[in-house]
Order: structure tokens, then sequence, then C-alpha cells
């Protein structure tokens, strides 16, 4: 069970990106899928979720209405899209996996078993 995350880079505010959470050895339809974000000194928080099953989302406050998360299952990934970046979206991107993830719990890292190796993203002009 892998999960590769890619796709961060270095933006001016404003700008977009649009970070991959790649899965291989299962199928990521299957299961949650979070976006995570730690800038430095700062704690692991959540950034948006896709649940199995019915795909419902769930967005931090201080990212609704400017990202957007979606899966593909034919490519087994699940993206986020960014836009309108502001500087303090800048830290290190993870996306994490779980079969069993309860609606109240879809933002917090400790719902998680598996996780990508994290991508970064600099918002700076």
């Amino acid at each position: 069970v892998q999960l590769q995350a890619s796709g961060g880079g270095s933006v001016q505010p404003g700008g977009s990106l649009r970070p991959s959470c790649a899965a291989s050895g299962f199928t990521l339809d299957g299961y949650a899928v979070g976006w995570f974000r730690q800038a430095p000194g700062k704690e692991r928080e959540g950034v948006s979720a896709i649940k199995n099953f019915d795909g419902s989302t769930f967005y931090a406050n201080s990212v609704r209405g400017r990202f957007t998360i979606s899966r593909d299952n034919a490519k087994n990934t699940v993206y986020l899209q960014m836009n309108s970046l502001k500087p303090e979206d800048t830290a290190v991107y993870y996306c994490a996996a779980d079969q069993g993830v309860i609606t109240s719990a879809t933002m917090r890292p400790q719902s998680y078993d598996y996780w990508g190796q994290g991508t970064l993203v600099t918002v700076s002009s």
C-alpha cells in the first residue's frame, strides 16, 4: 500500500496548483482520502477530505471556496485543486487514506493509517 503525493511547487499569491495523490497496491475509491498540511513550527492540520462510498467532501474554513478535492477513479488518484493561493497556504502537503474514517473525524490526522511522503507548496511574491 503506497501513496505518492506530487504536484507542489512555488507560485505567486493568487496563483494555482493541483497536487495529486496517487495510490498503488490498492484501489483508492474504497478509501476516504484526506489532504493535510504542515507549516514550519506548526501542527499538521486538515485541509480537505473526500469520503469513500458517498463521495462527500470537507474543507477547512481557511480554504473553503478556494480549494476543491476530487477523485479520478480511472487513474486511482485524488486531486486538490488550489486556487487563489495565499502566503499562509505555504506548507508541506500530505495525503492520507483509510477505509474506516467516520464523518466527524475526516479532518483529523489520527483517523488515517496510510500516508504519502508530502509535497512542498510555497506561495511567495
